[in-house]
């Protein structure tokens, strides 16, 4: 997944299809009222987004916009990014720059003007940041679940340690149940305790990038990643299973799954991981990235002889998983190349490299592209038979989807039976959510 640093690798796969059905709304759709009440034939769909824990910052995403935006009320889950893990195979937090941020989770005292409830932090209760905040969130949006993400792009680089033997395994789970489920936070001062965010999250995201094969340069993978990581689903879901029946509750395991064939069939066991899991959601975005030579598609739901969202869907019901626990990933966010030459659209054209951008080169938020769009300096270009789009001004390219875009994915998800859609990242969309609105509208068939 995208996460907290950029440096994805590339991804190839091939497929071919019409675009042409994704644009017309499925027959026979129908909605009801709150997203996890929405049907068609009969189902319900996931909407799955990611909240930045360094969002707050520079961003200053606030938990509180979810509720001002509107965007709230359209989610059924929310994926904290990211949870840690330390070179002894334990879930941590703890303030250690670049590695945990307890001040952004559970320590920061929020003013009533950004709180979720109005009411300011005082300095004597034992959780506070964004932790307190999801937790007044939840309590206004009533089956809003909030998950754990462990790992990430940058912090997944002791997962292999930790999945490696059934001690570890074992330990390790056990250190995350007490740390995110259990709430057995730190003590900083009068924040954190036994207990202090115990109710909070509703289960636990993987995000290993990537078992058995690399991810970051400082991950470590083994080619016995892929059996390690089934038994450590099953050790999740094993923990998980044993602590809500004594909770009287059932808590949720989904794991975030590559798009890559090689990748897939490195690390995953796809038919036993997916008996353990609640869903998984899938890379639907990076098949291309802003440090490649030439500009291409990041996030194409069909594609000739590349990646594609419906390339990844396919390799996955291939390899067992069914459609119903299969999420699809969307991007709020863009990759961008500048000095591109060779005329045209600009699209599979050469580049000097990443485009200028906002909080990192190549990386743009699509509140910041939808600015571009509407700014009269870019075109909007759409290969319509692929299902993507793109901005380009003579020199710069910029790669996203837009409402468009996303409403043609969301057809998708309805016609093939799919469990729902999954944001990166949830602070990337406007301040009235209309990213958000437009997947809303179209799992709704509207």
């Amino acid at each position: 997944m995208r996460r907290s640093m950029l440096g994805r690798l590339a991804v190839a796969a091939a497929c071919s299809f019409s675009l042409l059905a994704a644009f017309a709304p499925a027959a026979g759709a129908a909605a009801d009222s709150g997203p996890d009440r929405d049907r068609d034939h009969g189902r319900s769909y996931k909407r799955v987004g990611y909240f930045t824990q360094w969002g707050v910052y520079g961003r200053d995403f606030q938990v509180q916009d979810l509720d001002t935006n509107g965007t709230a009320g359209k989610l059924t889950h929310i994926n904290y990014a990211f949870g840690n893990v330390g070179p002894d195979g334990r879930c941590f937090t703890g303030n250690v720059p670049g590695e945990a941020d307890a001040w952004a989770d559970y320590v920061r005292p929020l003013a009533a003007a950004d709180s979720v409830d109005g009411v300011a932090d005082d300095a004597q209760q034992p959780l506070a940041g964004n932790f307190n905040q999801l937790r007044e969130l939840k309590a206004k949006h009533p089956g809003l679940k909030v998950l754990i993400s462990l790992g990430g792009w940058s912090w997944s680089t002791h997962f292999s340690d930790a999945a490696r033997t059934p001690a570890s395994r074992k330990a390790f789970v056990s250190s995350c149940i007490d740390l995110y489920i259990k709430g057995n936070l730190p003590q900083d001062g009068a924040r954190g305790g036994a207990g202090a965010a115990a109710g909070l999250f509703d289960g636990i995201d993987l995000d290993w990038e990537w078992p058995g094969s690399a991810g970051d340069t400082d991950t470590t993978y083994r080619p016995e990643d892929k059996r390690n990581f089934t038994e450590l689903v099953r050790e999740f879901r094993t923990q998980l299973d044993a602590y809500g029946r004594a909770q009287k509750r059932r808590y949720e395991l989904s794991a975030f799954v590559p798009t890559a064939p090689a990748k897939i069939d490195a690390g995953f066991e796809v038919r036993r991981i997916m008996r353990d899991l609640d869903f998984v959601t899938l890379q639907g975005y990076d098949f291309h990235v802003s440090g490649e030579p030439r500009t291409a598609q990041q996030s194409a739901l069909y594609a000739r002889d590349d990646f594609s969202v419906d390339g990844t869907v396919e390799a996955w019901q291939r390899r067992g998983a069914p459609a119903h626990k299969l999420v699809m990933g969307m991007p709020f966010y863009g990759q961008g190349w500048t000095g591109v030459s060779g005329g045209g659209d600009g699209m599979g054209q050469p580049a000097t490299g990443p485009a200028p951008a906002t909080w990192a080169a190549g990386y743009e938020d699509y509140k910041a592209l939808r600015k571009l769009a509407d700014s009269g300096a870019y075109t909007v270009h759409r290969d319509r038979r692929g299902g993507h789009a793109w901005l380009f001004d003579g020199t710069t390219l910029w790669t996203y989807d837009d409402p468009q875009v996303l409403r043609a994915k969301s057809a998708y998800v309805r016609e093939h039976g799919l469990g729902g859609a999954m944001f990166w990242s949830l602070d990337g969309d406007t301040a009235d959510g209309e990213l958000m609105t437009a997947v809303d509208r179209g799992l709704r068939g509207r």
